[in-house]
């Protein structure tokens, strides 16, 4: 098959509708169940490039949570702690392979971003982790390969709909790729820069010690910049994102909607939300929405008379802003990378206040030594990687 014909565009107007080979090869993908459309197979093939890379650069299965051309989430296979899965929805006596970890860190670090979303993962799906896609709001998904038992597992999603997707891992595009606006051929070659530990050695800030654990998440950051519409700045702990802002026009305002990410993924660990008394009939969606909104500033549109009595079982107590500071202040050893410069000392003030010890950016802006200062002022460690990964 070296075509496949799509319901419609990015909507619904949008036709005809196709993907194909224009050297009249092969696909490299095969569509085992469901009909995926345009904008599912950009996400697919993105988050596809995004996990092929994370595996190669941390040696675990990876997995990524696309939405609209750019990660929700992105993670490697790390252990899960009960902390994390709890927030994630996890049952505790849930199997968790390495790839199901993976996937588990992705889709949970923005639950509200992941809903209807495109899973990547960069390992044949296995059983465990079909299970924990299985109850989850999604598109679909792309793999090398599915277990018979998973297969089946995600084939019964969306009364018999959802979307699978196996791609050849042994396929290579050509190094050059074009693509239309308005009639017009852009033509480039690929960004096959390869991220690599080299890309950290020139750290420029007082403090020049940034441990491996660490270097590995700011090469996560790194990754998931590279994939995700720009502008863009990634927050990374633990062998994840918790934070991506992504298409912003200013750098530092995706500093500060990647922190407030950031800081929601932390809150969501305090005890004030893990003890939320919800009723057992209340849906995984409409508790990230109530979550969301309990730990934001708009807090009383859940807690006022007449709604709270919807979501709990007894009314809960406010999480006061001084509560929620002392909570994230508590919040250290987190990671930052940036796809392009950081005009101004102002990214660093901002991400200071959701942890970030290291950072990893591409230096080349007028205004290094004051960024660089404001490094120094906090004791941050901070690298110039001297490469810009804009994606559009």
């Amino acid at each position: 098959m070296n075509e496949f014909a799509l319901k419609y565009g990015c909507n619904p107007n949008q036709k005809p509708s196709r993907i194909y080979m224009e050297n009249g090869g092969p696909l490299p993908v095969t569509i085992l169940n469901g009909r995926p459309g345009y904008i599912n197979f950009l996400d697919a093939l993105n988050g596809w490039q995004l996990v092929t890379e994370l595996k190669k650069a941390t040696g675990l299965p990876s997995a990524t949570s696309f939405k609209h051309v750019s990660p929700a989430g992105a993670a490697c296979g790390r252990p899960l702690p009960d902390i994390l899965k709890k927030i994630y929805w996890v049952d505790e006596a849930a199997e968790l392979t390495p790839l199901a970890s993976a996937y588990a860190r992705a889709r949970g670090a923005d639950r509200m971003s992941s809903f209807g979303d495109f899973i990547s993962l960069s390992d044949v799906c296995d059983k465990a982790t079909a299970l924990l896609i299985k109850p989850e709001v999604s598109d679909g998904v792309i793999a090398p390969g599915y277990e018979p038992e998973a297969l089946e597992i995600l084939k019964a999603k969306k009364n018999g709909n959802y979307n699978v997707i196996q791609i050849d891992p042994s396929y290579r595009p050509d190094p050059v790729e074009k693509k239309q606006v308005f009639g017009i051929t852009f033509e480039q070659g690929r960004n096959e820069l390869d991220i690599s530990p080299a890309l950290l050695e020139n750290i420029v800030t007082k403090n020049k010690e940034i441990p491996e654990n660490a270097k590995k998440d700011l090469l996560i950051s790194l990754i998931t910049l590279k994939y995700t519409q720009s502008n863009s700045v990634c927050y990374c702990a633990d062998g994840q994102a918790i934070g991506i802002g992504a298409g912003q026009q200013s750098r530092v305002h995706c500093t500060r909607l990647a922190g407030s990410k950031a800081d929601n993924w932390y809150l969501r660990q305090a005890p004030q939300v893990l003890e939320l008394p919800f009723k057992e009939n209340v849906r995984r969606a409409d508790r990230d929405n109530a979550i969301d909104v309990y730990i934001g500033t708009d807090y009383m549109d859940l807690l006022s008379d007449g709604n709270w009595e919807h979501l709990f079982t007894k009314k809960p107590d406010v999480f006061t802003a001084e509560e929620k500071r002392a909570w994230l202040d508590g919040m250290k050893g987190v990671s930052l990378g940036s796809d392009a410069f950081f005009p101004f000392g102002d990214n660093i003030e901002r991400a200071r206040k959701s942890g970030v010890e290291y950072i990893a950016e591409p230096g080349g802006s007028i205004r290094d030594a004051q960024v660089i200062e404001t490094c120094d002022k906090y004791g941050i460690a901070m690298a110039f990687t001297g490469i810009r990964l804009f994606h559009h």
